[in-house]
């Protein structure tokens, strides 16, 4: 290790407030970043902000070597800043100073490979629609393994330094696994999604490739989850959710794919109206055995032409599953005309519940209560 800068600390206020071997353990840690070559600065601001013991972990996920603006990114790899700006903020990652030197040698890299799929002939728009997908997924990635991270390592009586060395040691230790995982993640799901595609001679002769296409759509929700939110600590309902998106994931068998969770909600899609609406059923089946502890379920399911778009799905199916899951009864699964049709009579039973004005619908719709044929 480099010889530390000679700095007063103390003198600096650095060390106020603090006693024992917590102001050993700062001290030291100070010392430590001050030798690495963090500047006196960027110490007194980790310090005032409580940030000091991220400082390490900071710099291990962000690498060493020169920092560049984006304006010098831009300039490198010869591309508009604005263009560069949008999309880096579409990414999560905004420079809100076109020249403060906060990019790495990572993001130079990222800018290159942007300037090259547009090189390549890719629509801009597009591209940006699908970094906003990237951004919002690994931030909920970033968010998950952080989480982690924090409840793994943490002990009762740490001091800055040793949660500070711990976190940049389990940094260091996961990204060269995390970056793999989620490579093989994202070529097994579009694996699995292009086996799921046709593309019809009639599609090939008008060139309408990726448009719409034929969905059956359900939503599933936990009924009274805003009152529940009342009643139990964040924590318990946090692990309430997550048991819902755990269940969920479980019946998402192809060609049922779970497409989002939003909280108390989960949103799945299949090209196949039968395997949905069984999958369906088994979600109600499934948060009924948790026991009374565990919140009613309900869910809705329409069927009809939808327009997918950077991993989201819009159009009047969308809408309706939606609506007909806040019409349904606690632990029922509810369908509308198009999906009993689809799904057949063989496997199923229904109860038809009669025609429902539903909001943001511009017609009566044709309900029924399906359950499994005995």
């Amino acid at each position: 290790m480099a010889t530390a800068p000679e700095i007063d600390f103390e003198a600096e206020g650095l060390l106020d407030d603090l006693e024992g071997e917590a102001r050993e353990a700062r001290l030291t840690l100070l010392e430590e970043l001050a030798a690495e070559g963090v500047p006196l600065e960027e110490l007194r601001e980790a310090v005032a902000a409580g940030r000091l013991a991220l400082l390490p972990v900071e710099r291990a996920l962000a690498g060493t070597g020169r920092r560049y603006s984006a304006r010098e990114i831009a300039a490198l790899v010869d591309i508009d800043l604005e263009r560069l700006r949008r999309f880096s903020a579409a990414l999560g990652v905004p420079y809100t100073d076109p020249d403060e030197p906060r990019g790495t040698e990572a993001d130079l890299e990222a800018a290159r490979r942007m300037k090259a799929f547009l090189d390549a002939g890719l629509p801009e728009e597009g591209m940006l629609q699908v970094a906003r997908t990237i951004g919002m997924g690994t931030s909920r990635i970033a968010e998950a393994n952080r989480e982690l991270v924090i409840r793994t390592v943490t002990q009762p009586g740490d001091s800055e330094r040793d949660i500070a060395l711990r976190f940049a040691a389990a940094a260091e230790a996961m990204m060269p696994l995390v970056g793999p995982t989620i490579v093989h993640a994202l070529q097994a799901n579009m694996l699995e999604q292009i086996r799921r595609d046709v593309i019809a001679t009639t599609d090939l002769a008008s060139g309408a490739i990726g448009g719409t296409a034929t969905l059956t759509v359900c939503f599933a929700d936990l009924v009274e989850f805003t009152r529940l939110g009342e009643e139990i600590p964040a924590e318990e309902l946090g692990l309430v959710a997550g048991r819902l998106e755990e269940m969920a994931t479980a019946v998402a068998e192809p060609p049922v794919r779970l497409v989002k969770t939003i909280g108390d909600a989960v949103m799945f899609v299949s090209t196949g109206a039968e395997p949905m609406l069984r999958a369906s059923l088994e979600l109600i089946a499934a948060a009924e055995a948790e026991g009374e502890e565990f919140p009613w379920l309900r869910a809705g399911l329409a069927c009809g032409s939808v327009l997918p778009q950077s991993g989201d799905y819009y159009g009047r199916p969308v809408n309706l599953a939606s609506r007909i899951t806040g019409v349904a009864r606690p632990g029922s699964v509810v369908v509308d005309a198009a999906v009993k049709e689809a799904a057949g009579e063989e496997a199923f039973k229904y109860t038809y519940i009669g025609e429902r004005r539903l909001k943001g619908i511009d017609s009566k719709v044709k309900l029924f209560r399906a359950r499994l044929a005995l």
